[in-house]
């Protein structure tokens, strides 16, 4: 039978395999059963959707029940109208009855609004007048349920003109009969849509950011894992810790390389680290070089010397030939993308691996 890695990388987490987020969950709770509508912000890969589904089903033990909807890659108000017919009809149980009821009861056929727009055109629906029902379908489910609402990757709207007004107004006036919470790995256009008085969302939200995780909170994660499935991780735990960062998919992709090079009853050691180390590498190489080569010639440039000395500015920057104008100019853009994060008064790559494979692709300053 072949041994499960206690280090799942194969997307979102279980709600009871989230740990070391402690302290986040208790605070999104506290917000959402507060009916405080609230934006969470992070690079992706940060483990905003564990987190959110742990919050959820914590919740679920004490009333809200959740409808999720994920507006991933969103290109159309149709596909808007998609999104939140899928939403509804993915709820479970008491919830699910009840809103399948309520939707019947306003001629909504739950679950079909993707098919209505596969017809052709001459009779196909008015995608702004499928969208509305289902808002009203969802805040008349709130009148009457405890709920949740989670929008996913929210910064989608912006993709859609007129996406982001038409979900404002069917919640405006609603805050406070649901828990909403928006989420989004663009934190630069996040911010934007809840700030920007331009915005439908300006002043909609509270801002909630979730950082790295802290070193404490992956060794410990990294321990208990080789613990329970009789390895001994030793003193590699640092190494990990330091390549990581706090990068909590980093972390546990690095982890499970290393665990899956430790032999059960065995004690991690250098040569085993060695060898996780280049099958991550491996794994990130072709994926880094695509980014990179997208990236404009001073977004390049910036990376490459904050990488190398931890500096957009100073003798990297200058053999690269990189003009202070410009590198302000990239590094709006990059903190913007998620590329970078300013901590503690530095800028830092976000992702350690993309960092860690400039210095590999590019071994000096030239």
């Amino acid at each position: 039978m072949v041994e499960l890695s206690p280090f799942p990388i194969g997307g979102p987490l279980r709600p009871d395999e989230v740990t070391g987020r402690e302290e986040l969950v208790r605070d999104l709770s506290e917000r959402l059963l507060a009916r405080r509508v609230t934006a969470l912000l992070g690079p992706r890969r940060y483990g905003k959707t564990s987190v959110l589904r742990k919050v959820a089903a914590d919740l679920a033990g004490v009333g809200p029940e959740t409808v999720w909807i994920d507006l991933y890659g969103l290109s159309s108000m149709a596909d808007l109208a998609g999104r939140l017919d899928e939403g509804l009809a993915q709820t479970r149980g008491k919830l699910r009855r009840a809103i399948a009821s309520m939707a019947e009861s306003m001629s909504l056929k739950l679950g079909a609004v993707t098919v209505e727009f596969t017809r052709n055109r001459l009779s196909r629906p008015d995608a702004i007048l499928v969208a509305r029902p289902l808002l009203q379908l969802l805040v008349k489910a709130a009148e009457r349920h405890d709920l949740l609402l989670v929008l996913d990757e929210f910064s989608g709207v912006t993709r859609v003109d007129g996406a982001a007004a038409l979900l404002r107004t069917g919640l405006q006036h609603h805050y406070r009969d649901l828990s909403i919470v928006f989420a989004g790995s663009e934190p630069s256009m996040m911010r934007a849509l809840f700030t920007d008085r331009a915005e439908p969302f300006f002043g909609q939200a509270e801002l909630l950011e979730i950082g790295p995780m802290a070193d404490s909170a992956v060794a410990s994660i990294v321990v208990d894992g080789f613990d329970r499935t009789g390895r001994d991780v030793g003193e590699i735990d640092q190494r990990i810790v330091a390549m990581a960062q706090g990068h909590p998919y980093r972390a546990m992709e690095l982890a499970d390389a290393l665990w899956r090079c430790t032999e059960p009853g065995a004690t991690a050691d250098d040569a085993g680290w060695e060898l996780a180390l280049q099958s991550v590498r491996a794994g990130v190489a072709v994926g880094s070089e695509a980014l990179f080569q997208a990236l404009p010639l001073g977004s390049q440039r910036v990376l490459r010397a904050i990488a190398t000395d931890g500096k957009a500015y100073g003798a990297t920057a200058e053999v690269l030939g990189l003009a202070a104008g410009t590198a302000r100019t990239a590094i709006h853009a990059l903190v913007g993308e998620g590329h970078l994060d300013r901590r503690d008064g530095k800028l830092v790559l976000t992702d350690p691996m993309f960092a860690d494979w400039i210095r590999q692709r590019f071994p000096g300053p030239t």
